[in-house]
C-alpha cells in the first residue's frame, strides 16, 4: 500500500518559493534529486517510497508535492540522528487543502490526499494568490 507524508514547509511561503529553491540547490548539486532533513525518520518507509510523496503546507494550505524516491537514515556530526527524504525534484502543484499547523510530519493515506491541479493554458500563468482566490470561488 502506497503513504505520503505531509510537511509543513517551512522558510517558502509559495511554491514558486520551493521550487526557486529546489532549481538553485538542483543548478549546484551532483544528483538529479534534492532532498529535505528532518530529525524523526518514518517507520514505514516501504510504503512511503512504494510511490508515495511528501505533500507542503504552505500558508495552512496544502498546495504541492514531490515524489519521494528514498529515506536515508544518518548521524550527523554533532551525533543526532536525522532522516534525509529523497525527493523527485519535480513539484507538482494539488488542489488547496486546508490544514492545521503541526510539528514535523504527518503521515497521509492516499485517499486523503488532495488531487493535483491539471495545467490549462489559463492556468498556467497565474500566481498562487489569484489561484487559490478562484479556487475558493470555485472557479478552477
Amino acid at each position: 500500500m502506497t503513504l505520503h507524508l505531509l510537511k509543513l514547509c517551512v522558510g517558502a511561503e509559495t511554491v514558486e518559493d520551493l521550487e526557486a529553491f529546489v532549481a538553485a540547490r538542483m543548478a549546484s548539486a551532483q544528483t538529479p534529486y534534492t532532498w529535505h532533513q528532518t530529525r524523526m525518520v518514518p517507520k514505514r518507509r516501504d510504503e512511503l517510497i512504494a510511490g508515495g510523496s511528501l505533500y507542503w503546507v504552505f500558508k495552512g494550505q496544502v498546495a504541492a508535492r514531490q515524489k519521494l524516491i528514498d529515506i536515508e537514515p544518518f548521524t550527523d556530526e554533532a551525533g543526532i540522528s536525522r532522516c534525509r527524504l529523497v525527493l523527485d525534484p519535480t513539484i507538482v502543484r494539488t488542489r488547496r487543502q486546508p490544514r492545521r499547523a503541526f510539528q514535523g510530519w504527518r503521515y497521509l493515506r492516499p485517499e486523503d490526499a488532495p488531487d493535483d491541479v491539471v495545467s490549462t493554458t489559463v492556468e498556467d500563468g497565474l500566481p498562487d494568490d489569484l489561484r487559490e482566490a478562484l479556487e475558493h470561488a470555485g472557479i478552477l
